[in-house]
Formats: C-alpha cells, sequence, structure tokens
C-alpha cells in the first residue's frame, strides 16, 4: 500500500486558556496551561498514521529538550522519523497559544522548521518515497523550499496535497504541482478573493481557484463543514453536531485523515465525509497532537 509523506513543520505548543482575550498592555489571569507537540506538519502526520497509513515525516528540530520530545511523540504515533534532521544551529519552533471560547490565536517562532533546503527535501525524497506516495506540506517551513518539494514530489509521481497554511502570495507555476488543494476559509479567500461563507460562495471560489489551475479542491469551513471539488465533483459534506472544547489541529486532523482515506483508496467525496468525522472528534478535546483520534474511534461514530 501506498504511504503519505509529509515535509512540514514541528513546533512545541505552549497553550493557556482565558476567558477573554486581553488587551494591548493588559494582563488576565488564564488558567488550563499545558504544553504539548504540535505543528502543521507534525499534526498532520500523526492524524495520518493514527487513522491508519504508513507515514513517514521530513523536517527538522532542534537539539534540545523539545526536538526530543516531539521526536518521541512522533514515533509513539507511528510516524516513521528516519528523515527527521536535528540542527544544532537553530532551537525547535515553538507556538504560543490562547484559548477562548473554543477558538484560539496562535504566535509561532518557527525555528528549525526554516533548516531545511530543496536539496536535503530530494535527498529524503530519494531514499522513501515511491510513485503512488501521498505528499502532503504546507506553509510553515521555508517557503522556497515548499513549493520546490511540492515539484519535486509531483515530478516522481506522487499524489501532492497542498495545505497554504499560513497563506502567502503562491507562485503560478505552483498550481500546476498540486494534485489536491485543502484550505479553510481565511486561506480561501487570500488566494481566491472570495469568502465561502456558503455553498455559493464556496462554488464562486473554487471557480476563481480553477482559474488558477487548481483541479481539485477542498474547502474546510468549521461548523458548517466542508466543500469537495474536481472536475466531475461539486459537493458539500456537513459537519458533525459537537460540542467544541478547542478548535486546535482540527483542520491538521482532517488533512491527515483526508490523505490517510485516499491512501486506503476511498473516493474523494467519502475521504472527505470520514476527515470531518476525525477533525469533530479532535475538537471534542484539547490540545493539538493528544487530541488527534486513532482510526477505531472515528469509524465507531
Amino acid at each position: 500500500m501506498p504511504r503519505v509523506i509529509v515535509f512540514g513543520s514541528l513546533n512545541m505548543d505552549l497553550s493557556i486558556a482565558c476567558g477573554r482575550m486581553p488587551q494591548a498592555g493588559e494582563t488576565i489571569s488564564g488558567s488550563g496551561f499545558i504544553t504539548n507537540a504540535g505543528g502543521k506538519g507534525a499534526n498532520q502526520a500523526v492524524a495520518a498514521a493514527r487513522l491508519g497509513a504508513e507515514t513517514c515525516m521530513i523536517g527538522a528540530v532542534g537539539a534540545d529538550a523539545f526536538g526530543d520530545e516531539l521526536r518521541r511523540g512522533l514515533e509513539a504515533a507511528g510516524v516513521d522519523t528516519a528523515e527527521l534532521a536535528t540542527v544544532e544551529e537553530m532551537p525547535t519552533g515553538v507556538a504560543v497559544i490562547i484559548r477562548t471560547d473554543g477558538d484560539n490565536r496562535i504566535v509561532l517562532d518557527p525555528g528549525a522548521n526554516h533548516a531545511l533546503r530543496i536539496a536535503d527535501v530530494e535527498t529524503a525524497l530519494e531514499r522513501v518515497a515511491q510513485p503512488g506516495d501521498i505528499f502532503i506540506t504546507q506553509l510553515e517551513c521555508d517557503v522556497a523550499t515548499t513549493f520546490s518539494a511540492l515539484a519535486a514530489a509531483h515530478e516522481r509521481g506522487l499524489y501532492t496535497i497542498f495545505n497554504p497554511a499560513p497563506a502567502c502570495e503562491i507562485p503560478p507555476e505552483t498550481w500546476h504541482n498540486v494534485d489536491l488543494l485543502c484550505l479553510n476559509e481565511t486561506e480561501c479567500a487570500a488566494i481566491s478573493g472570495m469568502l465561502p461563507v456558503n455553498d455559493d460562495t464556496a462554488n464562486a471560489a473554487f471557480k476563481r481557484l480553477a482559474a488558477l489551475g487548481v483541479e481539485r479542491a477542498v474547502i474546510t469551513r468549521g461548523s458548517e463543514g466542508s466543500n469537495v471539488y474536481d472536475v466531475e465533483l461539486s459537493a458539500h459534506v456537513p459537519a458533525l453536531e459537537i460540542e467544541v472544547v478547542d478548535t486546535t489541529a482540527a483542520g491538521d486532523t482532517y488533512i491527515g485523515a483526508l490523505a490517510a482515506a485516499l491512501v486506503a483508496e476511498k473516493p474523494l467525496l467519502d475521504a472527505a465525509s470520514w476527515a470531518s468525522a476525525a477533525a469533530a472528534l479532535t475538537v471534542t478535546r484539547t490540545g493539538a497532537q493528544c487530541s488527534i483520534p486513532t482510526k477505531a474511534e472515528v469509524d465507531a461514530l
């Protein structure tokens, strides 16, 4: 069976809850402080692995306690870390998260996530990738390296999933290397100029994405579900009705679950429905990787 290969970020999340966001210069009391393994790339890799896919992580951490802990966490989830580099000159990435009313605000120091260059990624792909594998990447690592990595993976016959988060300007030639674009409302608005607040605006946004060269896309819309598109499909997948505790890693879980389902040869629409269920379970729990469910938990819904 093909495997999922993730090139992306690894962060130690430092997370605290409060009743409201503090004003400028204000100090308020919080609670529920936790440290938790995170980073979009690592979250997506853990999700793919827990949800049944053989998964490999390409990335970098610092030579520090956070890096050691992140590596151990990936391995405990079943992720192959043979291509996870440890760099001496940069610290492990850190994300500071403020949780309030089921939502979150995040400040990120990328650290070692910006250490790898395209030669490093290509060397890793030569060792672990086979045509038909699924390659996932985001935009929390060096941006130029990420765009080149998409091209390298696509040229090797991998099925590429691109999560353009955080959103930035995308070179036009990049879209030809993307087999499936997976993005949320904010990222969709930044790239297409259209905020997908309902099915009509999501459809309009996809038409704008298609004009850029995007052939398949999944637009995630939080509690409103997701919209799935390819050359023969336009469908809305409703979200499960659940009580939201913490939205951290919900989108990453969705993407990892989507990749795991595609590796298992589920059709795109079925994969999106399964990914939606996995994301729903995630938001009922606090934290990033510790909140990601297993395949058995999702199948039991």
